[in-house]
């Protein structure tokens, strides 16, 4: 018998022992008066999070705790991990079922807010906002910079092959492949299309190892590039004009969408957003796209994500195999634009060459991947700025991941 039970028959008997005094001292109404109070405080004790309690809520709490304390102590995507870390435990306060209170729960409130989530809704939306701030000008000033964004999604492609050995079955391999691409919008809208039932875990773990790049990159940029690699400098990137900057996201929506039309929810969205900013006459618009709208969605999809992980529907082994997955993914990911960069460099002389710490930064975590490359190229020479030069790659990532994505739905769809 368990604790819980124990106290249970414990609450129970004390209920009946304090009717039976009370109903042996009063007769007729007052005694039915009595007995519809005790009955009444225990209906009110079946509906508190006391009596509804399991051990696995108690470990999803603890995940969210120590979300909110990643967040604040180490600063690492508060803007994310708070939100997250606050829905992990508004998902798993425990509760009666039936009331319309859950998140799985047709009806609720919750339910409401988690469906942009299902159907897809919030990741376009994050795109446009993620379009509206971003500055392309170091990717348009050296477009070899491309194929590092490119090289890093090998992450998304290896990791799909191993999801599959694991046992799962070709679409929710898809979407979790999609975690190497360290893009939580794009992981939420190819899961929401291929494997709907594991949104919750995908994209906890996008989201988690998106935070943990200051602790996940470094030990590899430190073991695959030389000292001496790591101080290499390269040449200013070129003043860009107006008019390219304009020009860039109108043939950038035509040639990706032309590639992988299925990206176009995300991409479509994405150079929408890079072309009211420089455009230059839609000033307000892409204001509004870059902090009030993309600050609202952040709040509503951090929330929702993290009060999806119920315990009783996220504490499974694929969840667990999931996150396996997902750090592994991270990994070959930021090896991936790591050796391709040093490749690149056996093809470029003098000062053509790059800094295959840049490499990194081909996963999309903007900006976080790009910072990080930053710090360690600063370490090595605290003269070498690289974090322009690493910002190519990185806005390169966030393109390719969504390509990877479009093409991993036209196949598996």
């Amino acid at each position: 018998m368990n604790k819980k039970n124990i106290v249970m028959i414990g609450i129970v008997g004390v209920l009946l022992a304090l009717n039976y005094v009370l109903g042996y001292a009063q007769t007729g109404t007052e005694a039915e008066a009595t007995s519809g109070v005790i009955r009444g405080l225990y209906k009110l004790w079946e509906f508190t999070g006391f009596a509804n309690f399991d051990i696995r809520n108690l470990i999803m709490i603890g995940v969210g705790i120590f979300f909110i304390t990643l967040a604040i102590t180490k600063n690492y995507e508060p803007l994310l991990l708070i939100p997250i870390g606050t829905g992990i435990l508004i998902g798993n306060i425990p509760f009666l079922t039936g009331y319309k209170i859950g998140i799985y729960e047709q009806g609720s409130v919750m339910n409401y807010l988690y469906y942009g989530v299902r159907q897809g809704i919030y990741p376009p939306l994050i795109f446009l906002g993620i379009g509206a701030m971003t500055d392309f000008s170091s990717l348009i000033s050296n477009p070899k910079l491309f194929l590092l964004g490119a090289a890093a999604q090998i992450g998304i492609f290896g990791t799909f092959l191993g999801a599959v050995a694991l046992g799962f079955t070709l679409p929710e391999a898809g979407a979790i492949g999609i975690i190497g691409g360290a893009d939580g919008p794009t992981a939420i809208f190819l899961s929401s299309k291929l494997a709907p039932h594991l949104i919750g875990p995908i994209a906890i773990a996008a989201y988690s190892y998106m935070a943990l790049v200051p602790v996940i990159q470094p030990p590899f940029m430190r073991l695959l590039i030389t000292e001496k690699e790591s101080k290499i400098r390269m040449k200013p990137p070129r003043a860009v004009s107006k008019t390219e900057k304009v020009v860039f996201p109108i043939l950038g929506l035509i040639l990706t969408l032309f590639i992988a039309p299925s990206a176009l929810p995300l991409l479509g969205m994405l150079f929408f957003g890079n072309l009211l900013k420089e455009s230059g006459v839609t000033n307000r618009l892409a204001e509004t796209a870059r902090t009030s709208m993309i600050d609202i969605v952040t709040i509503l999809l951090g929330v929702t994500v993290g009060a999806s992980t119920q315990a009783d529907v996220f504490l499974t082994w694929d969840s667990i195999k999931i996150f396996f997955l997902g750090a592994i993914s991270f990994c070959i990911a930021t090896m991936g634009g790591l050796f391709f960069a040093k490749v690149m460099n056996l093809f470029l002389k003098g000062d053509r060459k790059i800094n295959p710490l840049i490499g990194a930064a081909g996963v999309s975590a903007v900006p976080d991947s790009a910072r990080v490359v930053q710090h360690q190229g600063l370490k090595a020479d605290p003269t070498n700025h690289l974090l322009m030069h690493a910002m190519a790659p990185n806005v390169s990532g966030v393109i390719g991941s969504a390509v990877g994505a479009g093409i991993l739905l036209s196949f598996l769809m």
